[in-house]
């Protein structure tokens, strides 16, 4: 049986995907992780667990051959809880989750929790294994001090620059409720003091002539370019692009997955520009990055291609 950790509200790639299983008759169970709190019992024992989700469905982890992480999401403290307690509530069932999902670390997994974890929490580190795979990065500071953020803008900017979370408030592919990448010139420098109170990334703005949105998976690339030169962040376009299919070429396929082997990872959500002076910069990959766009749009059986993998490995691991 294959078990895919997602949310509540998460559609079409994961229908495709327990569409796929049930054609090959593989026994699959959905865990919400949104609901993975005072809506489901739990049970953890020393070598396995049991589960009863919101819908009376049972799990007995146990007969688990196989993990698809497709997306965690927090949980929500209830209302009627005392609000003494929320934090208690939210600590406690951070450390149920970590013990529930360790259980299952024996068997196959998209992507190994741990190495997913340094990854995505570290956009640093990921553009410093970038560089060392031989693909081009672009100049990048991660600052709450303002004077060191205005020196880079001189020295490295040339006028414009690139300010952005090290994590977004949404990672729909929508751009609802996103905070979008940001555009500095030199005006809005002005009001760069307030950085004290929320740390950001910075790069220099790169002119470019496309941007990639690239799935990796296991050694297989499926490539979306799209339309985007107009904006700093193509997710709050509003519908005003479009997305072909694209040819990696060669030394950057070779650098993404030497980059990626390192990093442990079996799929990553990885987005790069193709800038006006004909170079590729990497920009991050997500390891539970969006891609559900590409198969919709292009066709790419990545759902598909993501069981085949489990079902490959959960036999190997028999």
């Amino acid at each position: 049986m294959i078990l895919c950790i997602t949310h509540s509200r998460d559609f079409y790639n994961i229908d495709i995907f327990s569409d796929y299983l049930k054609s090959k008759g593989i026994p699959y169970f959905r865990l919400n992780s949104d609901r993975l709190n005072h809506s489901q019992r739990i049970s953890i024992h020393e070598d396995f667990f049991e589960l009863t989700d919101e819908c009376g469905n049972i799990l007995d982890s146990r007969s688990v051959q196989a993990v698809w992480h497709r997306k965690s999401w927090g949980i929500s403290v209830p209302e009627e809880l005392d609000k003494a307690f929320a934090q208690i509530f939210l600590k406690e069932y951070a450390s149920l989750h970590y013990n529930l999902f360790t259980l299952l670390e024996e068997v196959p997994w998209i992507n190994p929790l741990q190495n997913e974890n340094k990854i995505d929490g570290n956009k640093i580190h990921q553009l410093k294994l970038a560089k060392k795979h031989h693909l081009t990065v672009p100049p990048t500071l991660f600052s709450n001090d303002p004077e060191k953020i205005t020196d880079f803008f001189r020295q490295m900017c040339n006028g414009k620059m690139i300010a952005k979370l090290h994590g977004v408030l949404s990672k729909s592919m929508g751009g609802e409720n996103l905070l979008s990448t940001q555009m500095i010139d030199e005006d809005s420098l002005e009001s760069i003091e307030d950085i004290e109170y929320c740390p950001m990334i910075f790069q220099p703005y790169i002119e470019k002539e496309y941007e990639l949105r690239i799935v990796y998976l296991d050694g297989e690339f499926f490539t979306g370019k799209i339309n985007s030169s107009e904006h700093t962040d193509w997710r709050i376009a509003q519908g005003d692009y479009f997305w072909s299919a694209h040819q990696l070429p060669e030394n950057i396929k070779a650098g993404l997955t030497s980059m990626m082997k390192e990093m442990g990872l079996y799929i990553g959500a990885i987005d790069m520009i193709r800038s006006t002076d004909g170079n590729h910069y990497f920009l991050e990959v997500n390891p539970q990055g969006e891609w559900g766009m590409l198969q919709k749009e292009l066709g790419f059986p990545i759902a598909e291609k993501i069981a085949d993998n489990l079902i490959k490995r959960m036999k190997t691991n028999e």
